[in-house]
């Protein structure tokens, strides 16, 4: 085997951090596969190629397992008589586990399954969530999902369609978390697998659950339809661990790094080291609890928030997502059902009434949010609001009905009228 020169390539090794030109060499020169050295070598090539003339030779076509409408990103060449090893390099895009939950076994299933019939390039994960199986030639497509199905993994979301959901680590190693993402997750998915796999929407819709405000897992950003996991209740405060924190870091450096950097001022500390928190004003920005994990913790009562189109630039920018449902218990099967529901017509509505290529984000922005609440039957909050009206001039009829309408829904809002 010839090897391809790759002077510029190779510059892309130099500095301190790691290169994906790196792995690709690695495959060339190591693996003992001679299909798979023959394969990236030209893969090499032709990226090398692309460097020289400032272009791009990859164009898309129809590639497909039999039964699926998506999941895979068709890659054909179009200089493949010059390196024809790389002719065809198809991805796969494969469903994790919720969670990202492997075990050693399956990580050396996968890699052998994925060396037998594609070109050993693996990314974990793909912005989406999925395993981004890189490099297949049209006819191992097939193979290769047939061998993985056998042993319980199925493609994932590509093109307009629902894609893969995406849920942080969870309960199983993060003390923060406010509900069952996995299961949020696993629901979710499972139900719409029929939308995953055939694609018929305007366009992409990504569902991605964090269990706490943190959101590792940037769902307010990044999804159409995020599950953030939360508590309406008070924080809870250990005293006792709060003052051995005092201690050991000194009260001016908890006040310079704790109190002082909350967005409401809703912390404060008296004199004998007790910690007081406003928790009416507490909007679950999460810094102190990731300070001090020991001594706060969520409240009790705990559920979920939902968000609604989140994305990165398109058509009008960027969006985080707006709050639909401001916080819903996740307990019973019923509850779990009303979720699915929730996200049931939230799709049906984004399908009959986006524009093409639209995403549910830029929808709501073309027909209003009023609109969208009403045919999605949601009482208006509050929460809801994205920035104050500009129109000061607010009509106030029935004022007293409303607000009272609203704290009997929300026992955090009845406790500070009550205490009012």
């Amino acid at each position: 085997m010839n090897k391809h020169k790759t002077p510029m390539l190779d510059q892309l090794e130099s500095g301190e951090w790691p290169s994906f030109i790196s792995g690709i060499k690695r495959l060339r020169d190591d693996h003992p596969d001679q299909r798979i050295r023959e394969t990236t070598n030209d893969l090499l090539g032709q990226l090398e190629h692309s460097y020289e003339t400032v272009k791009g030779y990859w164009k898309g076509g129809t590639v497909s397992v039999f039964g699926y409408g998506g999941g895979i990103i068709p890659r054909f060449s179009e200089v493949g008589d010059l390196f024809p090893k790389s002719r065809e390099f198809h991805t796969l895009r494969v469903q994790p586990p919720a969670g990202n939950y492997y075990t050693t076994g399956i990580l050396r299933r996968l890699a052998d399954s994925w060396e037998k019939w594609g070109s050993g390039l693996v990314t974990f994960h793909g912005q989406t969530g999925n395993i981004m199986f890189i490099g297949a030639t049209t006819d191992n497509t097939q193979h290769f999902f047939d061998e993985i199905n056998d042993y319980g993994f199925d493609l994932g979301g590509a093109g307009p369609c629902v894609r893969t959901a995406q849920s942080c680590v969870g309960s199983g190693r993060c003390e923060q978390s406010c509900a069952n993402e996995h299961k949020i997750h696993r629901k979710l998915v499972n139900n719409f697998l029929d939308e995953m796999h055939r694609p018929a929407l305007p366009y992409k819709f990504k569902f991605k659950i964090s269990g706490c405000p943190n959101d590792c897992m940037n769902a307010i950003e990044r999804s159409d339809f995020a599950v953030i996991g939360t508590w309406r209740d008070d924080m809870q405060v250990n005293q006792n661990e709060v003052k051995a924190y005092v201690a050991h870091k000194g009260r001016k450096y908890l006040i310079d790094n704790v109190l002082t950097r909350c967005p409401t001022h809703a912390l404060s500390l008296d004199d004998d080291d007790t910690l007081r928190v406003d928790n009416p004003n507490c909007v679950r920005c999460m810094h102190c609890l990731n300070i001090m994990p020991k001594a706060l913790s969520p409240g009790k009562d705990r559920g979920i928030s939902i968000l609604i189109g989140g994305k990165r630039t398109l058509k009008i920018g960027d969006r985080f997502g707006t709050i639909i449902v401001p916080f819903m218990k996740l307990e019973t099967e019923d509850d779990y059902a009303r979720l699915v529901e929730i996200s049931e017509r939230t799709i049906d509505f984004f399908a009959e009434n986006a524009l093409e290529h639209e995403r549910i984000g830029e929808m709501i922005e073309r027909i209003g949010l009023v609109n969208f609440l009403d045919a999605l039957d949601i009482e208006m909050d509050p929460n809801m609001i994205v920035h104050p009206r500009e129109n000061s001039y607010v009509r106030t009829d029935n004022w007293d009905e409303e607000a009272a309408k609203w704290f009997e829904h929300h026992p955090r809002g009845k406790k500070t009228a009550d205490a009012v």
